[in-house]
């Protein structure tokens, strides 16, 4: 005697594989649910760990709030500042900083072959921008050095102008280059300024492709000097915290302490565009994808169907032995059950087999077509990132199961309808 309930029991025995269509059918459905589960799992663990790998790669570099001057105006005597915005709650670094755009020209010595760039260049204090950055730490080529014409420039920075450390440059900033179009235009009164030269003290690899290929690193002094900026004025102070969740409050808590004469920016408005995106396309990619699941269902409906009609005189058989309504609804949707169970289950173990060899995959895939398929200057990462979280895991699972259950709602309930004279008329 079988322990399965009587219902799941025939179902069972009536999803044993045969040569018939109906089990094609059902081997079909199982594989669309398994695929569309799969294909939903990997795609947003790979949406969620974009997610993480960018705010991993910001929070590293970057700090979490910006302190500017109102109306774009400069910070005179930021040291006066420092003690205050430092003693606040969860304010765990504070360092000043200046930045701007500039022009460099690689290999000033050499007139007849050199290139150009226009990075954006940040001046910042060597003492305390550790406190702030991953950048002191992250140092892969030379030293972290900003002393007197020392300059730090990222991976892909070097890479793309074959740079090394040692290396000069030639820096032009907006008001050497405004003083130099002032002389051209025959303003007699306009100083004609010689670029600035640095030396490439370190290469850094902050592990955000975007921060490695467009950002330089100067001292806050040098800075000044650039932008023609009185000791002791910079254009901001960029502070590090605890929680980064918690930029808000300490925005509104340095507010009330500093007053109006300041702004402050939070790393989510800075960053708004990216993780916007990401929140829009990974909510997108879920509906899209989702009715891969949809046509399984159409699936499991379509085998249901005909399973019904198929079994029609076993169901005759059944309702004349003594069979209600509800057991024969209960046979047939345990069919969609077990199909759901199986698609399910297989479709998660192909969603973390996929997930765990994505990168040897990439690889792989990299090397048969000669292409870059994760450009890093696109995706700002070097290999694909994934984070599969539990609670998305969960609520895929549940709903593609519930999607199956669903589907065999209609034909279970059209079999239990089924009168047994109707259904032995012909036999």
């Amino acid at each position: 005697m079988s322990r399965l309930p009587f219902e799941a029991f025939l179902a069972l025995r009536y999803l044993r594989p045969r040569r018939t269509f109906v089990s094609v059918i059902t081997v079909i459905s199982i594989i669309g649910v398994m695929l569309g589960v799969a294909v939903l799992i990997i795609v947003i663990s790979v949406m969620s760990g974009f997610d993480q790998e960018w705010r991993k790669g910001i929070f590293g570099f970057n700090s979490h709030v910006k302190i500017y001057g109102a109306n774009n105006h400069n910070i005179p005597n930021y040291e006066k500042l420092l003690p205050a915005v430092a003693a606040t709650p969860d304010v765990a670094g504070v360092s000043p900083f200046i930045k701007c755009q500039v022009m460099i020209k690689t290999q000033p010595e050499a007139t007849n072959d050199y290139q150009v760039a226009a990075p954006l260049m940040m001046g910042v204090d060597q003492e305390t921008f550790g406190k702030v950055s991953i950048l002191p730490n992250s140092i892969v080529e030379g030293q972290y050095d900003l002393s007197g014409d020392g300059m730090l420039i990222g991976r892909e920075f070097a890479d793309q102008y074959d740079l090394r450390v040692g290396n000069r440059l030639a820096v032009y900033s907006a008001g050497s280059i405004k003083a130099e179009m002032d002389r051209r235009n025959g303003d007699t009164n306009a100083t004609r300024r010689i670029a600035d030269e640095f030396i490439i003290r370190g290469i850094f690899d902050v592990g955000f492709a975007d921060y490695n290929a467009s950002v330089v690193v100067i001292s806050l002094e040098r800075a000044e000097e650039l932008n023609s900026l009185a000791d002791g004025t910079v254009q901001g102070l960029q502070l590090k915290l605890t929680d980064p969740f918690k930029a808000d409050a300490v925005s509104e808590k340095l507010r009330a302490v500093m007053g109006e004469n300041y702004v402050f920016q939070t790393w989510r408005e800075e960053n708004s565009h990216i993780f916007d995106a990401l929140a829009s396309e990974k909510n997108t990619m879920f509906f899209l994808l989702f009715f891969i699941m949809i046509v399984a269902a159409f699936g499991i409906v379509n085998c249901q169907i005909t399973f019904v009609v198929q079994k029609t005189r076993e169901i005759g058989i059944l309702k004349a032995l003594g069979a209600g309504r509800r057991q024969i609804l209960l046979l047939f949707l345990s069919q969609s059950v077990i199909v759901g169970v199986l698609g399910v289950g297989l479709g998660l173990a192909l969603a973390l087999s996929a997930l765990h060899y994505r990168n040897g995959f990439l690889h792989l895939l990299r090397q048969v077509t000669h292409q870059e398929i994760l450009p890093s200057s696109i995706y700002h990462l070097y290999e694909l990132p994934a984070s599969t979280q539990t609670s998305d895991v969960i609520f895929i699972c549940v709903t593609a199961f519930l999607t199956c259950v669903l589907a065999g709602i209609f034909p279970a309930w059209k079999a239990s309808r089924l009168q047994p004279v109707e259904a032995l008329r012909h036999e």
